[in-house]
C-alpha cells in the first residue's frame, strides 16, 4: 500500500485528494491517513492542505516499497550486525531465491579472511539469497557474475572506470569503491544456496587509509541515488543470472579484470604470496607466475596490487 500511494504522489506537482487516494486505492481514507503518517514517520516529506497531499521529498532510504517489482524479496533492516549472517539465516529457513536482506548500517560487517567492512550510513550493505542449480566445486561462478554485473551497471550509470580485482574487489582509479564476499551451503552434490554480500561505497565517506578505499560521491562529487542504483543492478544480475550460461562467468568477467599482468601480493590466511597475475583459470583460480618462472594456481586468498 505504501508503494501505491507514493506511485500516486510522486511527480505530482498539485495535491491528490484523500478521496481521490481512498477510490484508486480501494481503501478507507481513514486508512490512507494512516500510512501517508506512518509515511511521515519514516522521513517523507508529505504536505497536506485543504486539496490533498503532495510528496514534497524521498529519504535516502532503501525501503522495500522503494523497488518496483522487489517489494516482496527485500528485507530492510536500520541496523544490523551484518546482512550475511540474517540473511544465512533466512536462507536455512528456505526463503525464496533473489531474497535481498538490506541493511542502511552493520555493526559487524566484515570481508574477506574475515576482515572488518566499515559499514557507516549512506553505503549500500546488502545480500541476495541464489539457489542456483549447480555443483558445489561451480558455485565461484556467480560471484564472478555478480561482480561482472556490478561493475557494467557502474560504468554505464555513471561513465567511471570500474574494474574488478580478483577475486571480488571493484576499483575505480585504482581505489577500492566496492567488495563482495560470497558463501555457499551445499547438501551432498548440489548448492542449498550461494549468499552473494556488497558492501558499496555510495555516499558515505570511507577512510582512504589504510584501506585506499573511496566512496562514489567522492568520485563523481555528488551524491548518488542510492536507490537507483541498487535497482539498476538487481535488475541487471537477475536477468543475467536467470539467461543460464554461467560456464562463460569468467569469460564475461576477464575484459574488467585489473588484475592481470600486474604484480600482486595475495593472503591466504596461512601464507603471503608475491608475484605476477597472469590469468585467471576456468574454475576461478588466479595464476600467479613467480621470479623464479614457476606458476601456481591459488584458489583462495586477498589479492594486492604492487608498484610495479
Amino acid at each position: 500500500m505504501k508503494s501505491r500511494i507514493l506511485h500516486m504522489l510522486r511527480g505530482r506537482t498539485e495535491p491528490v485528494s484523500g478521496e481521490a487516494l481512498s477510490a484508486r486505492l480501494g481503501v478507507s481514507r481513514v486508512a490512507i491517513w494512516k500510512h501517508l503518517q506512518k509515511l511521515q514517520s519514516l522521513g517523507y516529506t508529505i504536505d497536506s492542505t485543504a486539496k490533498g497531499y503532495r510528496l514534497l521529498n524521498i529519504p535516502d532510504k532503501l525501503y522495500p516499497w522503494e523497488f518496483d517489482g522487489w517489494e516482496n524479496r527485500i528485507v530492510h533492516h536500520e541496523t544490523l550486525d551484518s546482512t550475511m549472517e540474517a540473511a544465512r539465516r533466512l536462507a536455512r529457513e528456505d526463503c525464496p531465491a533473489f531474497t535481498v536482506v538490506i541493511a542502511e548500517a552493520q555493526t559487524v560487517g566484515r570481508g574477506r579472511l574475515r576482515r572488518a567492512w566499515i559499514s557507516e550510513a549512506g553505503g549500500i550493505y546488502f545480500t541476495v539469497v541464489l539457489r542456483p542449480e549447480l555443483p558445489p566445486q561451480l558455485a565461484f561462478r556467480v560471484n564472478f557474475i555478480a561482480s561482472t554485473m556490478l561493475a557494467k551497471v557502474l560504468r554505464r550509470r555513471y561513465d567511471v572506470d570500474a574494474r574488478v580485482k580478483w577475486p571480488n574487489d571493484i576499483l575505480i582509479d585504482g581505489r577500492k569503491v566496492c567488495g563482495l564476499l560470497a558463501e555457499m551451503e551445499a547438501e551432498a552434490d548440489a548448492v542449498r544456496f550461494v549468499n552473494i554480500g556488497i558492501g558499496l561505497n555510495a555516499n558515505n565517506d570511507p577512510p582512504p587509509v589504510p584501506t585506499g578505499a573511496v566512496s562514489l560521491s567522492q568520485v563523481l562529487g555528488r551524491r548518488v541515488s542510492r536507490r537507483n542504483l541498487l535497482t539498476d543492478f538487481l535488475d541487471t544480475f537477475k536477468e543475467r543470472m536467470e539467461a543460464g550460461n554461467l560456464e562463460n562467468a569468467v569469460a564475461e568477467w576477464r575484459p574488467f579484470a585489473i588484475t592481470m599482468g600486474r604484480r600482486v601480493q595475495v593472503a591466504t590466511g596461512r601464507e603471503i604470496l608475491e608475484g605476477t597475475a597472469m590469468d585467471v583459470d576456468d574454475n576461478g583460480a588466479l595464476i600467479l607466475e613467480f621470479f623464479d618462472g614457476t606458476q601456481r594456481a591459488v584458489i583462495y586468498g586477498d589479492c594486492f596490487l604492487r608498484p610495479d
